[in-house]
């Protein structure tokens, strides 16, 4: 063994220098105050029980396209992520490409709402957002962007539904549940779901939340908070640490019925690829998808790993499929830089091209 040389003058230098970022990032947490989210101004235009259909302001110095672009986020967590912060901001980015961005905020589900099914969710609430941009902008079809489970949302809509969508984007959206990388899928395949729901009715958004963070624990629950430090001492960078958190913590009770069939029909079952998903009266039959389609996907996601996107390749029968990898994970494709200078704008422009 080789002894470790450490100079007592750099270890005293390293630890002033600790103190100093601990002792002013005490003062910045106290400044934080209350931490904003959501940046970009936004107006309600139409709401039902939880639900709120946002649309967004358009800058003035672009043209605005034709057709509206709504957008379906998961209903874990907040969508608020999709415009965190100024500089970081998949709303604003879209909006600068000259697109009419909507948004369906789908609430906090209580007791109430336990009953609520995915036909309520994607043949009610969607299908009645999709039908208002209609009558509003009076055109047939809208343009759909589905985040995750937003997206696998947005594919049964478009399925059931192909003569009101004109373009669908599908962001790090799970097709194939059953991939051998998925650690999250893996999981949950022995699980009793019945037993979990009927005891519980609603699943907690805590106990979800605890279960993703337990991907990765130690990145995610421990040397994040350990590389905090460094970034203590700079007061922005402190309120954009407590905005993810903010966001990561934000997370919504899911109505027990949905949660019941989307993990039996599309985890367990693995519906999207093997059929049997039914809507309402209906089965989702991804071949009746005929409009154009972009799909992204981010390689380094441990949620829904790249293979689980790029199986939705030749499931469909549109003739314009164009797929788009982004080289980082699941939160990063939304509040990176590099995917404000690359994602963003890359689906403004395929829109455009289509509209």
């Amino acid at each position: 063994m080789f002894p470790i040389a450490i100079r007592p003058d750099k270890l005293t230098e390293e630890m002033l220098d600790y103190s100093r970022k601990l002792t002013e990032g005490v003062q910045n947490l106290l400044d934080a105050d209350q931490i904003d989210t959501g940046v970009t101004p936004k107006d309600v235009v139409f709401s039902e029980d939880k639900l709120v259909l946002y649309r967004y302001q358009r800058p003035k110095q672009v043209k605005t396209q034709p057709t509206p672009l709504l957008i379906v986020y998961a209903l874990v967590n907040r969508p608020y992520m999709t415009d965190l912060q100024e500089d970081r901001s998949t709303i604003k980015g879209l909006l600068a490409t000259g697109q009419d961005v909507y948004l369906i905020d789908w609430g906090y589900p209580d007791q109430a709402d336990r009953a609520l099914t995915l036909d309520d969710y994607i043949n009610g609430y969607i299908d009645r957002c999709v039908d208002y941009l209609r009558e509003v902008h009076d055109t047939d079809r809208v343009n759909l962007l589905g985040i995750c489970q937003g997206g696998a949302f947005s594919l049964c809509y478009a399925a059931l539904h192909p003569d009101k969508v004109k373009n669908l984007v599908t962001m790090v959206t799970p097709v194939d549940f059953k991939t051998p990388d998925n650690l999250l899928s893996a999981w949950v395949q022995n699980v009793d779901i019945d037993l979990a729901v009927d005891t519980m009715g609603n699943i907690p958004g805590e106990l979800l939340n605890w279960t993703f963070l337990s991907l990765k624990p130690f990145s995610l629950t421990g040397q994040k908070y350990i590389n905090m430090v460094d970034l203590l001492d700079d007061g922005d960078k402190v309120k954009n640490f407590l905005r993810m958190e903010k966001w990561i913590f934000d997370s919504p009770d899911q109505a027990g019925e949905t949660f019941r069939q989307f993990i039996k029909d599309f985890y367990q079952k693995n519906g999207l690829i093997n059929g049997g998903v039914r809507i309402g009266d209906r089965e989702v039959d991804l071949k009746a998808i005929e409009c154009p389609i972009l799909n992204i996907y981010a390689l380094q996601d441990h949620l829904v790993p790249p293979d689980a996107s790029r199986a939705l390749k030749g499931l469909t029968s549109s003739d314009d499929y164009t797929e788009l990898a982004f080289p980082g994970g699941h939160i990063g494709i939304y509040v990176s830089g590099k995917a404000q200078k690359e994602v963003t704008p890359a689906i403004g422009n395929w829109l455009n091209e289509r509209d």
